[in-house]
């Protein structure tokens, strides 16, 4: 008779397993969502491409998300405004291409208030209605200087764009604390500001730990802030990439993102799939916290976030065009 194998990984069997898993804590799982219940609303970040070949990858996945009939799509700027053309271009075709809502972020750096005016009323006759309001990135490594004659920072350019047109205006909120505000109360301030200028909604920057998000929100409704906080959720395929960012930008990155994605170097499909299942079980956990609208920061790589709408609830629209169907698909601009 043969001895029994031993438990795989060095785990050690003992009797008192079974009772350990029955006597343990119950944890209800997060509440199944079916059909009956209306996906969450859905919105869409890329960036504007620097070359031909990633202008292909950008109007690849600005295809693939189209399918899924987001509430809006913005586009961003790089430090300093370094892209703005790239935005405006990239903001243009698609009003003229696709039948997507685009959201052009503006900002106030290094530009005179005429010249952000200018930008504006071409927007707005350009057909463009929401604008994604913000003071802006400096060039790296120098400090942020307001422009002598432009707008000094994000509340002032919510308001100029009122004196402008009715546009829709969204405003970045930082549940970490921006990186360079003075404390906390101060950034709340600020995000207060600018929502009392005339801001639709405020929209995060990326976070990890769900409970983070939810006590901002407490924080926010304290302030006396009742505008939507749409949660920004970036889906993570390159551990080392995320971790860059997040330095930069004072996001967190907990031990257990690193932990999960640890022995997954040289794997890019298992990349894929923890980081679906890390922002899937977050938007989930959310959405049982009552939120209903997630702004996503795609990176310009569509089939992560297209499989967490999956698991949402959101499916393509069958009357929404298929990839290439359109003039000017990917790789023709």
């Amino acid at each position: 008779m043969h001895a029994a194998a031993p438990p795989p990984n060095g785990a050690a069997s003992s009797p008192a397993t079974l009772e350990r898993w029955l006597t343990g804590p119950r944890i209800a799982g997060i509440p199944a969502r079916d059909a009956a219940q209306p996906p969450p609303l859905l919105s869409f970040e890329f960036f504007p491409p620097r070359n031909a070949a990633l202008e292909a990858q950008l109007w690849h996945c600005i295809r693939r998300l189209e399918r899924l009939a987001p509430r809006f799509v913005s586009v961003t700027y790089g430090a300093g405004g370094t892209t703005q053309a790239r935005t405006h271009a990239t903001v243009a075709r698609i009003v003229e291409e696709t039948s997507l809502t685009p959201a052009a972020h503006l900002t106030c750096v290094g530009a005179p208030r005429a010249e952000i005016d200018a930008v504006a009323r071409h927007y707005w006759a350009a057909g463009v209605r929401h604008i994604v309001a913000l003071r802006g990135d400096p060039p790296p490594g120098e400090p942020y200087r307001p422009h002598p004659e432009g707008y000094p920072y994000a509340a002032d350019l919510v308001a100029g764009l009122r004196r402008i047109a009715p546009f829709e205006i969204s405003v970045a909120a930082y549940p970490e604390t921006h990186p360079q505000a003075l404390s906390p109360e101060a950034d709340l301030d600020n995000l207060k500001r600018k929502l009392d200028a005339g801001a639709t909604r405020a929209i995060t920057q990326y976070f990890f730990e769900t409970e983070t998000y939810l006590r901002f929100l407490d924080r926010a409704l304290a302030a006396g802030i009742t505008a939507p906080i749409v949660p920004g959720i970036m889906p993570v395929s390159n551990y080392a990439q995320a971790a860059r960012f997040s330095a930069l930008c004072g996001a967190s990155v907990p031990a257990w993102l690193g932990h999960l994605f640890a022995g997954t170097e040289d794997d890019a499909e298992l990349r894929r799939i923890v980081g679906a299942l890390i922002a899937a079980e977050q938007v989930r956990l959310l959405q049982a916290n009552g939120v209903d609208e997630f702004h996503f920061y795609t990176l310009n790589r569509p089939d992560l976030t297209y499989a967490i709408a999956h698991i949402l609830g959101v499916r393509p629209q069958p009357d929404a065009p298929l990839a290439g169907d359109r003039a000017g698909a990917a790789g023709t601009g």
